[in-house]
């Protein structure tokens, strides 16, 4: 199940709606559909929350979240960043060719007025000297790509590194 701020108990034929639904309000706009996870480490869990958040550059956004609780301390960092990016995984998963065809037929018509849409997977890593999950780049940014989705990492995979983290706490 899916919640944002205004509903809880979305299902994801419920977040698909509401997705197409902000689409058809400005079926002219420049869509972002990004999915992504972060995680947080708590004294007998681990709690694991996903964000989708439909952007419409410059003008707006529709998000939620899902989440998941592991009931033991994953410390081990490079089972963290795998289990997050299966997560990912699992949702974008969800957007089978036939929806995603339904996103994609509602900008065609005016995409030679400017009218976009993509799909990205934001991954919690980095690529930096001092980011120390920087070895495991390679590997999910290669699994993003095996399942057609547009990775992304710090410091512009927001919906994990920032609206999903916000939720993990």
């Amino acid at each position: 199940m899916f919640q944002n701020l205004q509903e809880r108990h979305l299902t994801f034929e419920h977040v698909f709606t509401r997705i197409l639904k902000f689409m058809n309000r400005n079926p002219r706009g420049n869509y972002r559909l990004m999915v992504g996870t972060d995680s947080q480490v708590h004294c007998n869990r681990t709690v694991f929350i996903t964000g989708i958040v439909i952007q419409n550059e410059g003008k707006g956004a529709w998000a939620c979240i899902r989440k998941n609780i592991i009931p033991r301390k994953m410390l081990h960092l490079h089972e963290r960043i795998s289990y997050e990016t299966s997560l990912t995984e699992e949702v974008v998963a969800l957007f089978t060719t036939e929806r995603k065809n339904e996103m994609i037929n509602i900008v065609l018509p005016y995409i030679y007025q400017g009218a976009t849409f993509s799909m990205e997977g934001h991954l919690d890593i980095g690529a930096g000297i001092r980011n120390k999950t920087r070895e495991f780049v390679n590997e999910m940014v290669t699994r993003m790509e095996s399942i057609g989705v547009e990775p992304k990492i710090k410091p512009d995979a927001f919906v994990a590194s920032s609206y999903a983290n916000r939720y993990t706490k």
